[in-house]
This record gives C-alpha cells, structure tokens and sequence, in this order.
C-alpha cells in the first residue's frame, strides 16, 4: 500500500473511533440513546476529532511503519491521545461549566485501546504474514544459561526466518540447572552434553559464554566432538553491541580456538614510544608474518612505514590494503628490493633513514632448502648481513630480526642459516649503537608453509590428510599473536638478545589434523589420515631453547631471553667466507655442524650478560 492510501486508511479508522469512543462512553455509564441530542457531547467529539487529527500530524502517527512497531510507538500515541482529550475537557469546561470527567477517562482508554490497538494488529498481521523457513529446523542445545544466551534463545525465537528449534540449555552453574530461562530449560551441566544430544536428538550446539578463555573452550569443545552435532560459537558481546555482526553471526570453531592460548597484552606505552611519530622499516613485507607486522605498526601512527619485499605483487597488495584500512598521516612507502642486493639495501636504508627495522624477510621452508642449501645461504645469512650492517652504519635506532625455533640444535640447512643469522646480529651488537636483538618462535597457523593451508586443501579435496610420523610434534602460535609480541620484544633490551615468545605447549602435528577434520564436518572414516615418513631435514619435536640456554624469569609476559652463545666474530666470518665457495654438499655439513656445535654449548652467562636478564627485569616491573 503506498503511502496516500495509508494516510486515507489510517485517517478514516481513526476519525471513526474518536467519533464513536466518547459516545460509547457516556453510552456505559448512561444507558439510553437520547445521548445523541446531547450538544456537549456532539462538541466534544468535533473537538475530539480535530484536536486528534491535528495531534497526529504532529506526532505524525500517519507516517510510522506500523509493522515493526514497539512500546516508543505505543507512548506517542499515549501523547497524542491526551492532548486531544484535554481539549475536548476544557471545551466542556467552557461551554458547559463542568467537565464530563467518568465519560472522558473511559473515551481516554478507548482511544489508546482502539487507536493503538489499530495500529498493533498491524504488526501482529505483518508477523504472521512474514516469510518461514521451510526447511527442517536443526535441533539446537546452547551452552551458557546466562545474559550471551538469553540474548541468542530472543534472537531464534523472535526470527521467523531462523532455522534452529532450542532444546533447553547447559550450563555448568548447578543453582541454574532445571529452572528455565526464556521459556526453555536448563537440562544438565556441560559434562552431561553427550547424553543430553543423545536423548534430545541435537543436531548442532551453539557456545554463548563470550567469556571463556580458549583453554576453556578447548575442554567444552572435547565434550562436544564425542557428539555428532556441529558446534558453533556465538560472537563476543561487545561485537554485536557495536554492530559490527549481529547475535545470529554464528562463527565455527577454528583451530585457534583449540590452542588453548589467551590473548596478548602488550605494554602500548613503551610500544608507541619505538613507533608513534618515527619511520618503521619491515622487510619482507609482503610474507605474511611481515605483513602482520606491518598492520599492527599501523595502529601505533609512525611518519613513515617502508614495506620492503621482492616479490612485487605482495608488497602492492599489503600496502593498498593499509591504504584502505589506515585513514591516518602514515607514508607508507613501498620498496622492491632484494636483501641479497648489498648495494640497494644501503641505499633503501640511506635513503629513508628508519628509526627501528623489523627483519621479517626468510627463506623459511625445511625441506625445499635441504635441496637448495645455496638460496638459504644467499637468503637467510648474507640478507641478513646485508640488512643488519646497514642499520649498524647509518645508525638505525633498533634492530629486530625473526628467526625460528628450527634454529636450535638445527638438523637442517633452514635452521642453521638461521642461527647462523642469530650470530651475526648478535656479534654486531658488540659494538654497534644500534640496538640489535632477535625473536624466536615457532610455527605459525595460517602463515605460507604452514601445515594449516595443506591440511586445508587436502580436507576439500577428499583427503587424506598426510602426516610425517605420529608423534611429530610443534608449537604453534596465531600470526596476529606472534606479531604483537615481536613488537613488544623489540622494546626490550637490545644487547644482542635472542628473544623467546612463550609458545604453550607443544601440539601432535596428527590431533591437529583430526581437530581439523572435525571442524570441518567430517569424520576419520570419511577423511584418512596416512602417515608418509619424515622429510629431509625435519625434526621429530622442535626446541624453543636447548637446555643451556633455558632462562627461567620471563623478561615480559610471554617472552623469554635465551642464553644462546655465537661464535666469535673472526670464526664467524671465516665460515661465511668459507660457504660461499663451497658445493652443496659440504655446505650443509660445514652448517650444521658448526651450528649444532655451538648451539650445544654449555657455557654460563657471564656476569655480564647475567646483570643483563637482572636489568631486563627490573624494567620491566617498573612499567
């Protein structure tokens, strides 16, 4: 109906009920029908009609969708009401000397009964005439009987376009058990989801405490894979009072919610106080750890951010996204450069003269450098050299390098151009007024190499998921988390330190890859897992310390500082000189066992680096 036909349609209702209400009224206390010779009511009612038609359009009930209405829409009416009948009780007042008082109360309430009764009928209509799902709703059992999960049973029950039928719920809160909560029951405790999805017949399970922490969501979640039912997340709170998604945006349990690990807080202040205002150098900018870093140096407003990378595509697509996303007087400044180029990386870094550079650029995959120990060599030790000696010579206030738990005790080509990249930073630090440090952590989900993409491309194409050895495991970290603490470690110290992130506990490379078979829907008989042996260079288990390097006291919440020994510089240089005129082969043996070599030193700190760790600390409990 268009607008010019509502307005006659709502018009005409509403001169017929002011009309007929104050005769209905006086009708209920004076029985008789000589009430239409009466002139104060046939006044009264004029006055009721005009003053309500006039009261209308200025609360312009005729305007309003009616179909969506709620208890705001009821009050207007209330107004609008009011005022018509206060005018029609002084036009009684004046012409009469009285007020019909009983018959004007009760004309009050049928106005507000009838008039906004009219217009409730319409969204009880538009209600009932709304669209339904048709298929066959999914039998659903909630977790959290608190205010997250009353806020999700109003949003199914309300939404006819819902496909979810609520069961009751679960909740761990023995007060709350078999008493009910938006018409649906508290059935049991989450230890007892099993049987409840059994007995109930539950399809899917919905998770609705935002305030668990992801070890807890872990432990729910080993509850719910016993089941068959998919189990879902509901969104954090705060998300959906900002509106940035809406309660039904059900999200699915992803393999970081499994890792048991808690978000990371940062010290902001001694953050901004590195970045806010300077210029920030990342290489390998495009990869997606310096990618990651990039986007989170973003928030803190440097003058300038240089994205230095190879590959052209990954450095033009990382900066139009900061373009977009970052709205601030940021430069961000893109660079292809190789830092294998000596040459160019002086003149970059001379050009843009950075005040912290973050060395994210690696060859990182084991098995593709075991074949090509050269390009990890060329990469991983002579880049490295490249960038860091020219922070040392155009005096770069901080130097951060990411290295990688492969360089401990290293099998493998990969590791040992790493740790061999760890010694050069720390060797440069000496005697250089660049602040030099390193940060070593392990795998990273969702970063290029990672097992994540693999085992997600295997899982859509069928399986099987393959797996080198059935107990291989690794620690793993989200690249966001990872990010934010290479950030953080580069406020600390800056003596050559090699930096530890925190990893948790080690993860089997094959429960991962079951979790995430379940997590997509599907069960072991229907996706394999095969087991395929280990590959070049890989090692069972991964270390993020050996044992002479283990440093109890964390300097940082989440991060460690190792006690790992380089070489002295004039060995150091001898065995680069010596690799690049080497064959392959003797490459990879002069790597490894140089760097397992020193890597398995059992040298104690001396007082010096020990007074270090001490000051580290201190500082730290004084932010």
């Amino acid at each position: 109906m268009d607008y010019k036909k509502r307005y006659i349609v709502f018009f005409a209702v509403d001169s017929v009920i002011v009309l007929t209400a104050i005769y209905i009224s006086y009708w209920l206390l004076h029985p008789t029908f000589h009430m239409y010779a009466n002139e104060v009511l046939f006044i009264s009612a004029i006055t009721l009609l005009v003053s309500h038609h006039a009261t209308a359009s200025l609360f312009q009930l005729y305007n309003r969708v009616w179909a969506v209405a709620s208890v705001h829409e009821l009050v207007i009416v209330g107004y609008a009401v009011t005022i018509s009948v206060v005018m029609a009780m002084l036009i009684q007042k004046g012409i009469n000397g009285n007020i019909y008082f009983r018959v004007m109360v009760i004309t009050w309430l049928l106005h507000i009964v009838m008039i906004g009764g009219s217009r409730f009928l319409l969204r009880m209509l538009s209600d009932r005439q709304r669209l339904k799902y048709e298929g066959e709703k999914k039998r659903v059992l909630i977790v959290g009987a608190g205010k997250a999960g009353a806020m999700l049973a109003r949003n199914i029950s309300r939404n006819p376009l819902n496909e979810y039928t609520i069961v009751g719920y679960v909740d761990d809160d023995m007060n709350k058990v078999s008493l009910k909560l938006m018409e649906y029951r508290v059935l049991g405790t989450t230890e007892e989801i099993p049987t409840i999805v059994k007995n109930k017949g539950v399809q899917k399970i919905i998770i609705a405490i935002p305030s668990l922490k992801q070890g807890q969501i872990k432990e729910l979640y080993d509850h719910c894979t016993v089941t068959k039912a998919k189990v879902k997340v509901m969104p954090k709170i705060e998300d959906v009072m900002t509106g940035k998604v809406s309660v039904s945006d059900m999200q699915e349990i992803d393999i970081e919610h499994l890792l048991g690990r808690e978000e990371v807080k940062l010290d902001m202040v001694a953050i901004a106080e590195k970045l806010t205002g300077k210029t920030v150098l990342v290489t390998g900018a495009g990869g997606s750890i310096g990618s990651e870093i990039c986007r989170q140096v973003m928030t803190f407003n440097p003058a300038k951010l240089v994205l230095l990378g190879h590959g052209e595509n990954s450095i033009y697509m990382i900066s139009m996204e900061l373009q977009k996303n970052f709205t601030g007087e940021t430069a961000i400044i893109p660079v292809i450069a190789d830092i294998q180029d000596r040459k160019r990386i002086f003149e970059v870094i001379e050009e843009y003269q950075p005040d912290v550079i973050y060395h994210a650029a690696a060859h990182k995959h084991v098995p593709l450098m075991e074949y090509n120990p050269r390009e990890a060599v060329k990469n991983n030790i002579f880049g490295t050299k490249n960038v860091a000696e020219a922070a040392h010579t155009y005096n770069v206030g901080n130097f951060v390098m990411i290295s990688t738990d492969k360089a401990v005790n290293p099998p493998n080509v990969m590791g040992a151009t790493k740790r061999i990249a760890e010694m050069i930073v720390q060797n440069l630090a000496k005697e250089s007024k660049t602040k030099f440090a390193a940060v070593r952590f392990g795998n990273v989900l969702g970063s290029r190499g990672s097992v994540i993409p693999l085992f997600t491309q295997q899982i859509a194409a069928g399986g099987p998921l393959t797996v080198t050895h059935p107990d291989m495991t690794r620690y793993f970290m989200t690249i966001p988390e990872a990010a934010k603490l290479v950030l953080q470690a580069g406020t600390l110290g800056g003596n050559g330190e090699i930096f530890v992130l925190d990893m948790g506990e080690p993860v089997k490379i094959v429960d991962l890859a079951r979790n995430l078979i379940k997590l997509s829907g599907f069960t072991e008989d229907e996706i394999k897992v095969e087991f395929t042996g280990l590959r070049p260079g890989e090692k069972m288990y991964e270390e993020l310390l050996n044992k002479e390097e283990i440093q109890e006291d964390q300097v940082f919440p989440g991060i460690y500082v190792g006690r790992a020994m380089p070489l002295n510089k004039n060995k150091l240089d001898e065995i680069i000189i010596s690799l690049a005129k080497m064959d392959n082969s003797s490459m990879k043996e002069l790597l490894i066992n140089e760097t397992s070599k020193q890597c398995m030193t059992k040298e104690i700190l001396n007082s010096k680096e020990s007074d270090e760790i001490e000051f580290l600390n201190k500082e730290n409990q004084k932010i």
